[in-house]
């Protein structure tokens, strides 16, 4: 099983990214989806989580700049971030229960 995340860099705050997550190995539409950061020196957080049905959750810190989503035909899961800010710099990792994906780095920086 893999989970291929994608699709971080380096943004001007106000800027957009989106990560993808495609997973390879095992069909994972019947689970909830999430992706989870860690900045240096803290904690890993969870960013925002969505259900095989569809219903989403989001941290405080990023409700309203942020919007999950999932395709289960390509088993992939998606974060969608605008209007960024530095505070969102962190490697954003995937994952489904019992696996992670490798992480990808986003930085936000003028």
């Amino acid at each position: 099983v893999q989970l291929q995340a994608s699709g971080g860099g380096l943004v001007q705050p106000g800027g957009s990214l989106s990560l993808s997550c495609a997973a390879s190995g095992r069909i994972f539409s019947r689970y909830t989806g999430a992706w989870y950061r860690q900045a240096p020196g803290k904690q890993r957080e969870l960013v925002a989580s969505i259900t095989s049905g569809g219903s989403t959750n989001y941290a405080d810190s990023v409700k309203g700049r942020f919007t999950i989503s999932r395709d289960n035909a390509k088993n992939t899961v998606y974060l969608h971030m605008n209007n960024l800010k530095p505070e969102d710099t962190a490697v954003y990792y995937c994952t489904y229960p019992g696996y992670w994906g490798q992480g990808t780095q986003v930085t936000v920086s003028s």
